[in-house]
């Protein structure tokens, strides 16, 4: 029997959103339903809430959400009623392209639950990144179920589910950092940090953390980075000038853009080593447009990339940097930097802007 629950809603852009009745139809063949434990509040909640994805509403908003496996379909075989899960929005369909290819992150048809959820009044909802977890409960492909190590609490199990997971596979995964580089990671929000992170779990020596906030250098610092660069009022050239300081007057092997604005990016080109690689993770608003110099782009080698979700996979990467938290390698628990009920996640997702909070998560108590 379809099931009735509470979850929040952004009916229009740019408008309040809303804690409703939802109703979780039955599991297709493939689908599971979750009981969600905790959901970060994540940028890219807000910008579904204002209308900077898409204009499908209404939408049901989170998405970066641990919890347990209530109920599954007929045909399920990948997990089982009562596992722990991490949601991914990543259910990779084995079989376009990209995974032909073998390469599955880049996946072009990632699976998502079969039938939508719905307001009381039989109104479909979209999911947020084909999750919807703003929710007590909610409904997703199978695919999209990662175990994990239960000892890891769900709030932070949870952030594995995008922003954390992103800031780190893109120094890891798409950075390919190594041992004894260098790193320079532009925005010290979420993701930047735990690029931050994932650039010290690689082994990286020099690790700049740079941003327009002095406020956030603490946690950079705790989290790895070796050095900070206050930027404001600063042009791309002088912040790369100041990163080739300290690398030797040459520039970081890895530069990450965890910001994803031209200004960012240029000082992310210019402040890399001509062999180093750029890495774009945070998300450009549509229509923005960058300019370059092609013969300045011609005239250096290493790579420009950019990070899709860490270019993670999350059967591979979600269980292994659980563990690492667990066995004290990984501090995933420093993004935790606020709480709040479904009640509040509105509020929360405003709080954004003043970018005070690594990472606050909505906690469901049953």
């Amino acid at each position: 029997m379809p099931t009735t629950v509470k979850g929040v809603v952004a009916r229009s852009e740019k408008q309040p959103a809303e804690l409703v009745d939802i109703v979780i139809p039955d599991p297709g063949p493939n689908d599971v339903v979750v009981d969600i434990e905790a959901c970060g509040v994540c940028h890219t909640d807000l910008a579904y809430r204002d209308g900077g994805i898409n204009d499908e509403f209404p939408f049901l908003l989170g998405h970066e959400a641990a919890g347990r496996v209530a109920q599954i379909g007929e045909a399920v075989t990948h997990v089982e009623v009562g596992d722990y899960v991490v949601l991914n929005w990543r259910a990779v369909c084995g079989q376009c392209r990209a995974c032909r290819k073998g390469v599955t992150q880049y996946c072009f048809d990632t699976h998502n639950a079969s039938t939508p959820m719905t307001l009381e009044d039989g109104t479909e909802l979209t999911a947020a990144l084909g999750i919807g977890a703003f929710a007590e409960k909610t409904l997703v492909h199978e695919g999209q179920c990662t175990k994990v190590n239960e000892d890891a609490p769900a709030e932070v199990a949870g952030l594995l589910g995008c922003g954390v997971m992103a800031g780190i596979g893109a120094a890891v995964n798409t950075g390919a950092v190594q041992r004894g580089e260098s790193v320079a990671v532009i925005g010290l929000g979420g993701v930047g940090c735990a690029a931050i992170a994932g650039a010290k779990l690689a082994g990286a020596t020099t690790i700049i953390g740079l941003d327009v906030d002095g406020k956030k250098f603490a946690a950079a610092e705790e989290l790895g980075a070796t050095h900070t660069i206050d930027t404001k009022g600063l042009e791309p050239q002088q912040i790369a000038g100041k990163v080739q300081e300290l690398t030797d007057g040459v520039g970081a092997d890895v530069v990450i853009d965890a910001v994803g604005i031209p200004a960012t990016y240029e000082t992310a080109f210019y402040a890399r080593d001509l062999a180093g690689r750029v890495v774009l993770v945070g998300v450009p608003r549509p229509g923005v447009e960058l300019t370059l110099p092609l013969l300045d782009v011609f005239g250096r080698g290493g790579a420009l990339k950019s990070s899709w979700y860490g270019d993670c996979l999350p059967e591979r990467d979600l269980p292994y940097l659980t563990d690492l938290y667990l066995q004290g390698r990984l501090p995933l628990d420093r993004f935790v930097t606020g709480r709040t009920t479904l009640e509040g996640v509105d509020a929360a997702m405003d709080s954004l802007h003043d970018g005070e909070t690594l990472r606050t998560v909505a906690v469901i108590e049953r």
